[in-house]
């Protein structure tokens, strides 16, 4: 058997697709496709997909990660575009690899995010950053299916800053266009990085420590997008490429 690993987006308006929405758009592609599935055993055969770590709904991505088993050999490249040309524009399959090395989902240790707090200018938005990074712990509350949650969005933080501001001039019309900025509008851009540790610390749960720490509380919900996820850099707090094993594993030429 044959594995693909599968970096997708979800980009624009289908940001709020949930997983379960993409998983059926994605068997509907794999179908499409006619890709020949490697299938579970047992009395309900299932085909052999599965996914790592998908971000929330409501929040866009550039690094979305599944792996699939296939039951003849093809090219990753060719399938990938294969099935990019199958799924809706902004669910995109925008990487493939052979499934080369082990622990994929160890690797995944931390994400990388783009926070877009529109109506909220660049001086106003460092203030709280330096507020939110001068503490040791900031406590926040969730609500789970247990109930209400408390726990630590700061120590989770391995990299926080605020980017060049940006303002509206009302002609962006790409997939990634914040629809929240009105033209000649102030749009704070945070670069948050969080380890993935457990409890998992989301975006929005650092927002809430923002407004905890700095009463920082944006007019309209801020567009999230993660940009990278995968192992994590702790002296620069960047995040590297998951799939770069696969990549230096394969045969030459291939």
């Amino acid at each position: 058997m044959q594995r693909i690993r599968l970096r997708y987006t979800k980009r624009g308006r289908l940001r709020f697709t949930s997983h379960r929405d993409f998983q059926r758009a994605f068997e509907r592609a794999l179908r499409r496709s006619a890709v020949p599935m490697a299938y579970s055993a047992g009395f309900t055969p299932h085909p052999k997909v599965s996914y790592a770590n998908a971000a929330p709904t409501g929040v866009a991505s550039e690094a979305e990660y599944l792996e699939i088993g296939l039951a003849e050999l093809r090219d990753p490249e060719s399938l990938r575009a294969q099935l990019d040309e199958s799924l809706p524009a902004g669910l995109d399959i925008v990487d493939a690899v052979e499934v080369r090395t082990a622990n994929f989902v160890e690797r995944l240790e931390a994400s990388e995010w783009q926070l877009r707090l529109a109506g909220v200018d660049r001086e106003q938005a460092a203030g709280a950053v330096a507020a939110f990074l001068a503490e040791e712990a900031v406590e926040v509350q969730r609500m789970t299916k247990n109930g209400v949650r408390v726990f630590d969005a700061r120590g989770a933080v391995a990299a926080f800053e605020v980017l060049p501001s940006q303002v509206g001039d009302g002609n962006d019309t790409g997939t990634e266009r914040a629809d929240d900025v009105r033209p000649g509008a102030a749009c704070a851009i945070l670069r948050l990085v969080v380890r993935h540790a457990t409890p998992a610390v989301r975006p929005d749960d650092v927002l809430s420590g923002l407004r905890a720490t700095a009463d920082l509380a944006p007019p309209v919900p801020a567009e999230v997008t993660r940009l990278a996820q995968g192992p994590l850099d702790e002296e620069t707090g960047t995040v590297t490429d998951p799939l770069a094993l696969d990549r230096a594993a394969a045969p030459a030429g291939r």
